[in-house]
């Protein structure tokens, strides 16, 4: 083969992956809105929000890496949430549907064009008795009930507590993942 029969393949073969991400289209993953460090954000027909109700960051706690949440365990719900809505709006309620149940400490108040932490300082939403064990990665639709803007519906991801969410406080019921190949030792004690 020739020089310019090498050339020629060389640059046929470096071409190939440019062309190939121009022929992706209007609708590939790298033209969709992406935020990797938000766990989760409700996009609703490619704008941010519904009915008034922006939620830029929602993601349920789970175990620590290596762990899992128990059988009927609870995990803590953070939303950060801003109502765009002229009037002040509330969070009434949260349904989880088969995936366990809600509780909400009180009612969240959402004033007009104020950010509200549902997580800090203390969470005021916790799932509680899930139906099996969570390890990270899993998600959870929830369906949220505002007094004004109805119910909006948003899948939240359980996220382990590491990297950026290894400062906050553990989930309830965490235990540690059974290892096939651990056993008990026994260790020498003294005695005074």
């Amino acid at each position: 083969m020739t020089s310019r029969r090498w050339i020629a393949a060389a640059a046929v073969f470096m071409a190939a992956p440019v062309l190939a991400g121009c022929a992706a289209g209007a609708d590939a993953n790298t033209n969709k809105p992406y935020a990797p460090n938000e766990a989760a954000v409700l996009i609703d027909q490619g704008k941010y929000g519904q009915r008034g109700i922006d939620i830029p960051q929602a993601f349920i706690l789970g175990p620590d890496s290596g762990t899992q949440l128990a059988f009927r365990g609870s995990a803590p719900i953070y939303l950060n949430i801003l109502n765009t809505a002229g009037a002040a709006d509330t969070l009434q309620a949260v349904n989880a549907g088969d995936l366990g149940t809600v509780k909400v400490s009180t009612p969240i108040q959402l004033p007009s064009n104020q950010l509200v932490n549902t997580g800090k300082p203390t969470p005021l939403l916790l799932l509680e008795g899930i139906p099996k064990g969570l390890r990270g990665g899993e998600s959870i639709k929830l369906d949220l009930q505002f007094a004004n803007a109805g119910t909006i519906s948003l899948n939240v991801p359980v996220v382990t507590r590491s990297r950026e969410f290894k400062d906050y406080p553990p989930a309830p019921n965490a235990t540690t993942a059974a290892t096939p190949s651990a056993s008990a030792t026994p260790s020498a004690t003294t005695t005074p």
